[in-house]
């Protein structure tokens, strides 16, 4: 599908978008400073707008280190946004079952695990609570890690039932982990981009070609601290790496839609 951006270029674009990762920044619910940072506000209608010439069918909102373990902002979110988004929260292991099965009511699908911004700084425990979270409410950790670290988070990775590893795993040299991740079931986000250092293309194909159901692509809106942030030519990208309109399709909406329980 060839679509024109902003400056009456043309792009291939696919024909739907489940957009398997954003973030919304409301001012008007707790921040807290990360690593010396606090991020410009991102409502929903900067999102709306940002991803007016998509046809976005759905989405993922995921909590990020500047909304520690807040829900309120995530819960008015999800609702303002509709049906067809859901969320991904932090929460510390020792959260309680009963506050996970009502935060499943507002439709939030799982927990990330924030390595790399230190939101949580240890993985003993890594695997008890994944299979718990997933036990009691059919939820997966999502990891956001730089892949050159992944040596000992691997085998953890490999015992849980379901999770996911974010933009990519950040790092070039190590592509060969995500790969064998997403060999081993584990789905992948082609994602971040501003933010990365992999060779998204050559990472795109390795990744489809092992496991077509892996990939997933989100925007990253709106890519506070990459060093460029999210444009269209990022899904041209994807797009050409992919090749056919079936992979394309997979990639960008049926295997969030299928992962994240999003109706298409």
């Amino acid at each position: 599908m060839i679509a024109v951006d902003q400056n009456n270029t043309e792009f291939q674009q696919p024909r739907r978008i489940i957009d398997a990762h954003f973030h919304i920044y409301n001012d008007s619910f707790p921040l807290i400073e990360n690593q010396g940072f606090l991020p410009a506000p991102f409502s929903i209608e900067d999102y709306r707008h940002r991803t007016k010439d998509f046809n976005i069918r759905g989405g993922v909102i995921v909590s990020g280190s500047v909304q520690g373990f807040d829900q309120s902002y995530l819960k008015s979110a999800l609702a303002d946004m509709g049906d067809q988004f859901v969320g991904i929260t932090n929460l510390p292991s020792s959260v309680s079952d009963e506050e996970i099965l009502k935060l499943r009511d507002h439709r939030i699908r799982g927990i990330r695990v924030n390595l790399k911004r230190r939101v949580v700084s240890g993985l003993d425990n890594l695997v008890d609570f994944g299979q718990r979270i997933w036990d009691l409410a059919g939820w997966h950790l999502e990891i956001y890690v730089d892949s050159r670290e992944l040596d000992e988070v691997i085998p953890k990775l490999l015992k849980l039932p379901k999770v996911s590893v974010d933009h990519l795993g950040m790092a070039r040299s190590g592509l060969s982990q995500i790969q064998k991740l997403a060999e081993n079931g584990v789905h992948i986000k082609a994602s971040g981009f501003g933010r990365t250092e992999v060779d998204v293309g050559k990472a795109v194909k390795a990744i489809y070609a092992i496991n077509p159901e892996s990939l997933m692509f989100g925007t990253d809106l709106p890519s506070t601290r990459a060093e460029r942030p999210f444009n269209v030519r990022d899904i041209e990208t994807v797009c050409e790496a992919l090749g056919d309109d079936k992979a394309i399709d997979k990639v960008f909406a049926g295997n969030a839609a299928d992962f994240y329980h999003i109706n298409l």
